[in-house]
C-alpha cells in the first residue's frame, strides 16, 4: 500500500463520522481529529447531551422521589459495589499531642481490597466533636496526599514537600490543622495513587483508569466508594457527633467534598473550593480535562447521558453546601461556573432551601485556597453546623 492509499484510508476512518453527520463529501483538511484529542464531530456529541435526567427536566416532579432516581442512576455507574459490609478494623498509631490537638495516624478498611492509611486530629476537650472529612487535591503530585492538608508529623521526609504544597495553595497553612485547631476532628486520607498508595507517575494514569475497565471496575467509581465509607467511618467515632460531619476539599477534593454529600447520608454538609462546573462547558479546546489522565478520577463513564455535573452535585440538596471559585482559573471556565452555579440554586430554590447553599467567586484568584477563602469555610462551618 502507497503512502497516497494509507492517506486516503485514513481520512475515511478518521472522517467518517463527520461525513455522515454533514450528509456529505469531506475534504482531508476536514475529516481529522481536531482542537488537539477531540474528535471533528464533538459538535453533535454535545448536543446530544441533553442530561434528560436533571431537575426540571425529569419526568419526576416529586424531589424526595428524584433524588432517590438521580442517585441510583450515579449509583449505577460508579461500577463499584458497595462496601458497607466490610469491617473498618482500624488500627491507630503515631499518637502525638500538640498544644490545642492530637494526632494520629489511622488505618481501616474503606474495601475488602485494601487497608488505607489516614491522619486522623482531635481537638483537646471534651466531645462529641464536629468533624471534617477533608478531602486532597490531584494537583499532579502523588509523593503526598493527606499530607498536603495535614502535616506529617509522621514523616520528616515528606515534610518539605507537604510545606512547599501549603505553600504554594493554601498560604503557607496546613488546613487540616487548622480545622483541628479550631475545634473540629479531621480525618484525611490518601486516595489511590497518592502517598502511602503510590507515588504515580503522571503518565500512568491513563493505563491505570483503562485497567480499572478492563476489570468491569471504575478508578472513578472505586474512589467515590471509599469517601463514602470514610465519611461513615468518622460520624461513626465516638468522638464524632454525627449530626455534624462535613465533607471539604480543594480542587479534585471539592469534587470528592459535593460528590460525597451527593451519595450519602453521612455528610451533613460540604465546601467545595474550585471544582465546579457545566460539562459542556468545560470541554472547551485547551481545557486540562481534554488531555485525559487526571479526567479519569472524576469520570463515571456514560452518567453524562443522564445528569450534567451539578445535576449530580444537587442530589445533595438541600443540605448546606458552599461553593467557592476562582474568576482567574483557567480550570474553569466563567461561563461554566455560572451555568452550574444557576443550575445548584434552582434545586435548592425548589426545596425552599436557597439559604442553604451559597456560590461565590473570588474575581482577583485562580486555582488556591488561600487563608481568607479557609477563615470563610470555617465560619460558614461554624454557622451550619
Amino acid at each position: 500500500m502507497d503512502a497516497h492509499e494509507t492517506l486516503r484510508r485514513r481520512t475515511f476512518v478518521v472522517g467518517a463520522g463527520a461525513s455522515l453527520l454533514g450528509a456529505g463529501a469531506v475534504s482531508a483538511a476536514e475529516a481529522a481529529v481536531v482542537d488537539g484529542p477531540l474528535p471533528d464531530f464533538h459538535p453533535a456529541l454535545k448536543e446530544a447531551l441533553t442530561f434528560p435526567l436533571a431537575w426540571g427536566r425529569s419526568p419526576i416532579r416529586d424531589l424526595r422521589a428524584w433524588r432517590r432516581a438521580a442517585r441510583a442512576t450515579v449509583e449505577e455507574h460508579l461500577l463499584v459495589e458497595r462496601q458497607d459490609g466490610t469491617p473498618y478494623a482500624p488500627g491507630f498509631t503515631g499518637r502525638s499531642r500538640t498544644g490545642d490537638y492530637t494526632r494520629e495516624l489511622v488505618t481501616v478498611s474503606l474495601t475488602r481490597y485494601e487497608r488505607v492509611r489516614g491522619a486522623l486530629l482531635t481537638p483537646h476537650g471534651r466531645g462529641p466533636f464536629p468533624a471534617v472529612l477533608l478531602l486532597h487535591d490531584h494537583g499532579a503530585r502523588f509523593d503526598i496526599g493527606k499530607e498536603k492538608l495535614v502535616r506529617p508529623w509522621y514523616d520528616d521526609a515528606r515534610l518539605a514537600s507537604a510545606q512547599a504544597w501549603a505553600d504554594k495553595y493554601f498560604s503557607g497553612r496546613f488546613v487540616g490543622d487548622e480545622l483541628a485547631r479550631r475545634g473540629y476532628v479531621v480525618l484525611c486520607l490518601d486516595a489511590l495513587g497518592w502517598g502511602d498508595r503510590g507515588p504515580l507517575a503522571y503518565e500512568q494514569q491513563q493505563a491505570l483508569a483503562s485497567n480499572f475497565l478492563n476489570l468491569g471496575s471504575s478508578l472513578a467509581g472505586l474512589m467515590a466508594r471509599e469517601d463514602q465509607r470514610a465519611a461513615a467511618f468518622l460520624a461513626g467515632l465516638d468522638r464524632v457527633d454525627a449530626r455534624r460531619v462535613a465533607a471539604v476539599g480543594f480542587s479534585m477534593g471539592a469534587y470528592r467534598a459535593w460528590q460525597t454529600a451527593a451519595l450519602g447520608d453521612h455528610v451533613a454538609a460540604a465546601a467545595s473550593v474550585c471544582w465546579m462546573t457545566g460539562l459542556k462547558e468545560m470541554m472547551v479546546p485547551g481545557n486540562n480535562t481534554l488531555r485525559g489522565q487526571s479526567a479519569y478520577y472524576m469520570l463515571h463513564p456514560g452518567l453524562a447521558r443522564h445528569l450534567d455535573i451539578p445535576d449530580v452535585a444537587s442530589i445533595a440538596a438541600p443540605k448546606p453546601m458552599l461553593f467557592l471559585d476562582g474568576g482567574l482559573d483557567t480550570l474553569f471556565p466563567a461561563e461554566g461556573v455560572r451555568v452550574a452555579y444557576d443550575k445548584l440554586r434552582a434545586v435548592w430554590r425548589s426545596h425552599h432551601a436557597e439559604e442553604r447553599i451559597r456560590t461565590k467567586t473570588w474575581p482577583e484568584l485562580g486555582h488556591v485556597f488561600t487563608a481568607p477563602m479557609q477563615d470563610e469555610v470555617v465560619s460558614w462551618l461554624d454557622d451550619v453546623l
